[in-house]
């Protein structure tokens, strides 16, 4: 069980997986974008045929709507996904920092600043 902990506080995982997940939300936000600009570009050029006939020939709705589902997405991920993992993460942080002794040299380095400190008192 601790080898599966470990291997899910990892980071790259959580990292990837969220990578994925906007990536497939963007790819909606960046198709919608280039159907308006298409749209445009057919007006300005007299080529309305670059995307299917649409009321005003401007895809305008579909992209708002792509916009704000993936705002609300990248919303759920972070404080769903990112913030639990990150909280996780530095609990899990902190308590193998408590649980590591200092080793020797350590110590000797901490006694040996203690009495340079005193020295120059």
């Amino acid at each position: 069980m601790e080898g599966f902990k470990n291997f899910i506080m990892r980071g790259n995982l959580i990292e990837l997986a969220v990578a994925f997940i906007i990536g497939g939300a963007f790819a909606t936000v960046v198709k919608d974008f280039t159907a308006i600009v298409m749209d445009l570009i057919g007006k300005l050029g007299g080529t309305p045929n670059f995307s299917s006939f649409v009321p005003g020939g401007i895809h305008v709705g579909a992209f708002l709507t792509s916009l704000i589902a993936f705002l609300i997405l990248a919303f759920v991920v972070y404080f769903g996904v990112v913030k639990p993992y990150e909280f996780a993460k530095e609990k899990l942080t902190k308590k193998e920092e408590e649980e590591t002794p200092a080793t020797s040299e350590e110590l000797l380095t901490e006694i040996r600043d203690l009495l340079a400190q005193q020295k120059n008192i």
